[in-house]
């Protein structure tokens, strides 16, 4: 099985803003919200990590808004088809997106489309808007679900589904290693029951 090394963040401006730059920030951001630990500090650092010009400023108020938009982003990763993750997206777009705009943020970043309302928009407001407009993009033109949930039951972070190649089914090489190496125990096991 072919695995996909994540998407280096560059430091070229104009790469901020692609639709697998925005969508590898939006999983990365899914996951990190997933650890209940992770407060301002570790989310601003996924931001600044991905991008974000600094300072970057977070609050606690803004981890529980970007908590509860990183639950309906995680359901559009786990999506099993293209038609239930475009049903996920229409509704999170019908309900949290304002008119697609462009933007260069005054100059200081390539131009761009926002679907938020403004470019001071507030932080759930912009990860809900920036995550469903890169799905959505990639699920236009893959015409297959933007990503997957990892196939590691121990795991359960997502990741995004790009490039070529047979589909992945793990979020990385560790986790395939882990679940092959179980794998390999058990039937190892189960063909030797007295042996340890």
């Amino acid at each position: 099985m072919r695995y996909i090394r994540p998407m280096p963040v560059l430091p070229d401006r104009s790469t901020w803003h692609s639709t697998v730059a925005m969508a590898l920030r939006t999983a990365a951001l899914v996951n990190a919200l997933a650890d209940p630990a992770a407060g301002p500090g570790e989310i601003a650092a996924v931001l600044l990590s991905h991008g974000e010009p600094a300072p970057v400023e977070v609050t606690a108020e803004d981890v529980t808004g970007l908590r509860a938009a990183a639950v309906h982003l995680r359901e559009v990763f786990a999506a099993g088809s293209a038609d239930e993750a475009a049903a996920l997206l229409n509704s999170l777009l019908a309900a949290h997106t304002g008119p697609l705009r462009l933007t260069s943020h005054g100059g200081t970043a390539p131009w761009h489309p926002h679907a938020d309302a403004s470019d001071d928009a507030p932080w759930t407001e912009w990860f809900r808007a920036s995550g469903c407009l890169a799905l959505t993009v990639l699920l236009w033109e893959r015409q297959a679900p933007p990503g997957r949930t990892c196939a590691s039951a121990s795991c359960g972070n997502v990741f995004v589904a790009h490039g070529s190649g047979p589909e992945r089914r793990y979020c990385s090489r560790r986790c395939a290693t882990r679940e092959r190496v179980a794998a390999h125990r058990r039937a190892h096991t189960a063909a030797a029951p007295g042996m340890d």
